[in-house]
Protein backbone atom coordinates (compact mmCIF):
# COMPACT_ATOMS: atom_id res chain seq x y z
CA UNK A 1 0.00 0.00 0.00
CA UNK A 2 2.89 2.41 0.48
CA UNK A 3 4.72 2.06 -2.10
CA UNK A 4 1.66 2.10 -4.32
CA UNK A 5 1.11 5.95 -2.78
CA UNK A 6 4.77 6.40 -3.09
CA UNK A 7 4.45 5.44 -6.99
CA UNK A 8 1.58 7.18 -7.39
CA UNK A 9 2.74 10.41 -5.68
CA UNK A 10 5.99 9.94 -8.38
CA UNK A 11 3.45 9.80 -11.24
CA UNK A 12 1.97 13.07 -9.73
CA UNK A 13 5.01 15.07 -9.32
CA UNK A 14 6.17 14.06 -12.69
CA UNK A 15 3.68 15.14 -14.18
CA UNK A 16 3.21 18.55 -12.54
CA UNK A 17 7.20 19.49 -13.43
CA UNK A 18 6.25 18.07 -17.44
CA UNK A 19 3.20 21.08 -17.31
CA UNK A 20 5.33 23.03 -15.91
CA UNK A 21 7.76 22.61 -18.50
CA UNK A 22 5.31 23.05 -21.28
CA UNK A 23 4.14 26.44 -19.48
CA UNK A 24 8.08 27.67 -19.02
CA UNK A 25 8.16 27.29 -22.61
CA UNK A 26 5.13 29.01 -23.21
CA UNK A 27 6.73 31.54 -20.64
CA UNK A 28 10.43 31.83 -22.69
CA UNK A 29 8.33 32.78 -26.11
CA UNK A 30 6.09 35.64 -24.79
CA UNK A 31 9.19 36.70 -23.02
CA UNK A 32 10.65 36.64 -26.13
CA UNK A 33 7.62 38.91 -28.31
CA UNK A 34 8.68 41.46 -25.48
CA UNK A 35 11.55 42.58 -27.51
CA UNK A 36 13.47 45.55 -28.66
CA UNK A 37 15.25 45.15 -32.17
CA UNK A 38 18.07 47.29 -32.35
CA UNK A 39 19.54 48.81 -35.55
CA UNK A 40 22.78 48.18 -35.17
CA UNK A 41 23.10 44.22 -34.62
CA UNK A 42 20.41 41.13 -35.35
CA UNK A 43 19.98 40.25 -31.35
CA UNK A 44 17.49 42.37 -29.95
CA UNK A 45 16.77 43.38 -26.08
CA UNK A 46 13.93 41.03 -24.74
CA UNK A 47 12.94 38.60 -21.75
CA UNK A 48 13.54 35.38 -22.82
CA UNK A 49 16.94 34.98 -20.71
CA UNK A 50 14.78 35.68 -17.83
CA UNK A 51 12.76 33.01 -18.88
CA UNK A 52 15.66 30.36 -19.09
CA UNK A 53 16.53 31.20 -15.61
CA UNK A 54 13.07 30.43 -13.91
CA UNK A 55 13.03 28.04 -15.41
CA UNK A 56 16.04 26.35 -14.18
CA UNK A 57 16.45 28.07 -11.25
CA UNK A 58 12.19 26.24 -10.69
CA UNK A 59 12.53 23.22 -12.70
CA UNK A 60 15.99 22.03 -11.91
CA UNK A 61 18.63 20.58 -14.52
CA UNK A 62 15.63 17.85 -15.94
CA UNK A 63 12.96 19.88 -16.44
CA UNK A 64 14.15 22.95 -17.22
CA UNK A 65 16.05 21.47 -20.12
CA UNK A 66 12.96 20.19 -21.31
CA UNK A 67 11.06 23.15 -21.24
CA UNK A 68 13.56 25.12 -23.43
CA UNK A 69 13.92 21.96 -25.76
CA UNK A 70 10.42 22.25 -25.95
CA UNK A 71 10.29 26.06 -26.88
CA UNK A 72 13.52 25.29 -29.56
CA UNK A 73 11.81 22.95 -31.02
CA UNK A 74 8.21 24.22 -31.53
CA UNK A 75 10.37 27.62 -33.00
CA UNK A 76 12.21 25.12 -35.43
CA UNK A 77 8.50 23.25 -36.84
CA UNK A 78 7.72 27.13 -37.10
CA UNK A 79 5.39 28.21 -34.76
CA UNK A 80 6.25 31.92 -34.33
CA UNK A 81 7.45 31.83 -30.51
CA UNK A 82 10.86 33.32 -31.74
CA UNK A 83 11.58 37.19 -31.21
CA UNK A 84 9.53 39.05 -32.96
CA UNK A 85 6.93 36.49 -33.49
CA UNK A 86 9.04 34.74 -35.81
CA UNK A 87 9.62 30.81 -36.18
CA UNK A 88 11.27 28.16 -38.84
CA UNK A 89 14.37 26.49 -38.47
CA UNK A 90 16.00 29.23 -40.87
CA UNK A 91 16.12 31.24 -37.32
CA UNK A 92 17.62 28.70 -35.51
CA UNK A 93 20.49 28.62 -38.59
CA UNK A 94 20.73 32.59 -38.61
CA UNK A 95 23.14 34.87 -36.72
CA UNK A 96 20.71 35.19 -33.68
CA UNK A 97 20.40 31.13 -33.42
CA UNK A 98 23.94 30.23 -31.19
CA UNK A 99 21.98 32.55 -28.24
CA UNK A 100 18.46 30.31 -28.79
CA UNK A 101 20.78 26.93 -28.47
CA UNK A 102 22.59 28.58 -25.54
CA UNK A 103 19.07 28.64 -23.55
CA UNK A 104 19.39 25.13 -23.59
CA UNK A 105 22.57 24.92 -21.52
CA UNK A 106 21.83 28.00 -20.18
CA UNK A 107 18.84 26.28 -18.25
CA UNK A 108 21.02 23.45 -17.40
CA UNK A 109 23.58 25.55 -15.74
CA UNK A 110 21.42 27.53 -13.39
CA UNK A 111 19.45 24.48 -12.31
CA UNK A 112 22.60 22.68 -11.71
CA UNK A 113 24.03 25.30 -9.70
CA UNK A 114 21.29 26.57 -7.85
CA UNK A 115 19.99 23.06 -6.69
CA UNK A 116 19.55 22.95 -2.90
CA UNK A 117 19.75 27.12 -2.57
CA UNK A 118 16.39 26.71 -0.05
CA UNK A 119 18.59 24.54 1.97
CA UNK A 120 20.90 27.34 3.14
CA UNK A 121 20.44 30.67 4.32
CA UNK A 122 18.85 33.17 2.82
CA UNK A 123 22.42 35.26 1.95
CA UNK A 124 23.91 32.68 0.44
CA UNK A 125 21.30 31.36 -1.33
CA UNK A 126 20.62 34.53 -3.14
CA UNK A 127 24.12 34.72 -3.74
CA UNK A 128 23.91 31.10 -5.53
CA UNK A 129 21.12 31.75 -7.30
CA UNK A 130 22.57 34.98 -8.59
CA UNK A 131 26.02 33.13 -9.99
CA UNK A 132 24.20 30.74 -11.16
CA UNK A 133 22.21 32.74 -13.57
CA UNK A 134 25.42 34.91 -14.21
CA UNK A 135 26.74 31.69 -15.28
CA UNK A 136 23.91 30.96 -17.33
CA UNK A 137 24.42 34.25 -18.90
CA UNK A 138 27.80 33.62 -19.85
CA UNK A 139 27.11 29.77 -21.42
CA UNK A 140 24.28 31.50 -23.55
CA UNK A 141 26.65 34.34 -24.84
CA UNK A 142 29.16 32.22 -25.58
CA UNK A 143 26.92 29.78 -27.75
CA UNK A 144 25.36 32.86 -29.54
CA UNK A 145 28.85 34.88 -30.08
CA UNK A 146 30.81 31.93 -31.29
CA UNK A 147 27.67 31.15 -33.87
CA UNK A 148 27.72 34.78 -34.64
CA UNK A 149 30.68 35.28 -35.33
CA UNK A 150 30.70 32.30 -37.48
CA UNK A 151 28.37 33.40 -39.63
CA UNK A 152 29.13 37.18 -40.07
CA UNK A 153 32.52 36.76 -40.21
CA UNK A 154 32.89 39.64 -37.47
CA UNK A 155 35.80 40.10 -35.36
CA UNK A 156 35.41 39.18 -31.54
CA UNK A 157 35.59 42.76 -30.86
CA UNK A 158 33.06 43.46 -33.27
CA UNK A 159 31.29 40.87 -32.12
CA UNK A 160 31.26 41.87 -28.78
CA UNK A 161 30.18 45.74 -29.23
CA UNK A 162 27.15 44.02 -31.93
CA UNK A 163 25.71 41.23 -29.62
CA UNK A 164 26.83 41.42 -25.63
CA UNK A 165 28.10 45.11 -24.39
CA UNK A 166 24.35 46.61 -25.59
CA UNK A 167 22.77 43.95 -23.26
CA UNK A 168 24.66 43.76 -20.06
CA UNK A 169 22.65 46.35 -18.10
CA UNK A 170 19.36 44.56 -18.98
CA UNK A 171 20.67 41.10 -18.31
CA UNK A 172 21.97 42.42 -14.63
CA UNK A 173 18.19 43.57 -13.99
CA UNK A 174 17.02 40.25 -15.36
CA UNK A 175 19.06 38.61 -12.82
CA UNK A 176 17.98 40.65 -10.21
CA UNK A 177 14.62 39.45 -10.90
CA UNK A 178 15.27 35.72 -11.35
CA UNK A 179 16.66 35.32 -7.92
CA UNK A 180 13.94 37.29 -6.82
CA UNK A 181 11.05 35.24 -8.49
CA UNK A 182 12.87 31.85 -7.95
CA UNK A 183 13.52 32.75 -3.77
CA UNK A 184 9.33 33.35 -3.61
CA UNK A 185 8.10 30.76 -6.16
CA UNK A 186 10.69 27.57 -4.89
CA UNK A 187 8.48 26.82 -2.29
CA UNK A 188 5.27 26.47 -4.53
CA UNK A 189 6.82 24.90 -7.48
CA UNK A 190 8.14 22.63 -5.04
CA UNK A 191 5.00 21.98 -2.58
CA UNK A 192 3.45 18.42 -2.27
CA UNK A 193 -0.09 18.21 -3.37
Amino acid sequence: MVNEKNAAANHANKTKFLILAGMFAAVTAVCSWINIPLPFTPVPINLALLAVYLAGGLLGVKYGFFSELIYILLGAIGVPVFAGFSGGFGIITGATGGFIIGYLFAAVLVGLLSSGTDAVPAKKAIVRLALACLTGMVCCYAFGLAWFMFLTGTDLMGSLVACVFPFLPGDAVKIVLAVILIRRLKPVVNRQQ
